[in-house]
């Protein structure tokens, strides 16, 4: 290849997310030599941005990381300004991607104008916050199908929410499972014994969840669940792995139930692997997800998870998932999880890897794309 291809992701920042981990898991599966991703993300201060979780990576594998303002609806026209500069200054990309949907109606038409020959919106979640924000994202999405190349969405779920049904059924979406390296993730005994040791908790029956600490996420419900598991478990711990700007409530909230010395606030972690192999169960009681990549490591790793029911199903490769009701008490959820977790943890990576769930297998899809626009490999 003479050149290398270089593939702009846009989004709202590389802080430990979903989005971020699964874009961050199929860049290391690329060849550099011949792909290169760089980043295009948004800051309240484009001059005084604080690097992210994922800065010092990418920088080491090559690539670049660029700041646009954050988009606040009243400031549009500086916002469209500031996104044209960006394109007619950066002649150099041959993919924009974007996963920041809220605004792609803006900066891929923009990018498109540029001469860059390839824009993907893609749909990586199935819902919005509450109020004026979520209103105003949905807004900015009309007519997002129409104004991309290529429309891809991480389940049916999350395609219908972002790009609308009509899109979906008529094919003019693709649906692409967030795929893991799922090779980290296999359950190993040797490190769920050392990491359990590690933490203190060996011989106890650990529950765990991975996730922001903000609305989408349900902490509250989450925490509720493992009150009542405590009642009938005293020997329960709750591993929480996430940062964000509701974790000091939960941590007031812990204290207020009465459970504040069996629930251990993790922050973010770069080896979450190992501590999926300590948890017994893994919880996610989510408002809303596209397709959590978070639920296929845990299934990934042997978990028995315990999910709510607006999670959408293709998010299942295993046995190993089991969907109920946040609209039900906490109570429920602590009967059907008690009754289920005894179990013997199994190695799932053929599971996930037939399932598409595999980020390796994957990865040859999207290299063609990126070269030549065919994304029916992926």
């Amino acid at each position: 290849m003479e050149k290398v291809i270089r593939v702009l992701h846009v989004l709202g920042g590389v802080g430990l997310g979903g989005a971020e981990s699964r874009i961050m898991d199929l860049y290391r599966q690329m060849n550099r030599d011949e792909i290169q991703f760089d980043f295009l993300v948004h800051s309240a201060d484009v001059n005084r941005r604080k690097p992210q979780f994922y800065d010092e990576e990418i920088l080491a594998m090559g690539g670049h990381i660029y700041v646009l303002p954050k988009f606040k609806v009243y400031n549009y026209f500086s916002y469209k300004r500031a996104v044209r500069k960006f394109f007619a200054e950066h002649k150099e990309f041959r993919v924009v991607q974007g996963h920041m949907t809220s605004t792609a109606g803006i900066y891929l038409p923009a990018a498109k104008a540029a001469g860059v020959p390839i824009t993907v919106a893609h749909a990586r979640n199935a819902g919005v916050v509450k109020g004026p924000k979520g209103a105003a994202t949905r807004f900015f999405r009309q007519g997002l199908a129409c104004k991309a190349d290529f429309c891809f969405a991480c389940s049916v779920l999350a395609g219908e929410d972002v790009f609308g049904r009509e899109a979906v059924h008529k094919g003019r979406v693709k649906i692409i499972h967030n795929a893991i390296d799922v090779r980290r993730f296999t359950y190993d005994e040797k490190v769920r014994e050392a990491v359990r040791e590690q933490l203190g908790v060996s011989g106890k029956l650990v529950f765990g969840h991975v996730g922001r600490f903000e609305y989408q996420k349900n902490h509250p419900y989450l925490l509720e669940v493992f009150a009542a598991v405590c009642r009938e478990r005293p020997d329960a711990v709750l591993l929480l792995l996430g940062e964000g700007e509701d974790r000091p409530a939960m941590e007031e909230r812990c204290r207020q139930m009465g459970i504040a010395v069996q629930v251990k606030f993790m922050g973010n972690r770069k080896d979450t692997e190992r501590y999926y192999q300590a948890m017994d169960i893994f919880l996610l009681p989510s408002f809303f997800e596209g397709l959590p990549g978070v639920l296929v490591e845990a299934q990934a790793a042997g978990l028995k998870c315990f999910v709510s029911d607006t999670v959408t199903r293709e998010a299942k490769a295993t046995d190993l998932v089991t969907y109920l009701s946040i609209e039900q008490p906490a109570q429920n959820w602590a009967e059907e999880i008690l009754g289920r977790a005894d179990y013997e943890r199994r190695d799932t990576s053929q599971e996930l890897t037939a399932a598409g769930f595999n980020v390796c297998t994957q990865a040859g899809g999207y290299r063609l794309f990126y070269e030549k626009g065919d994304n029916s490999g992926i």
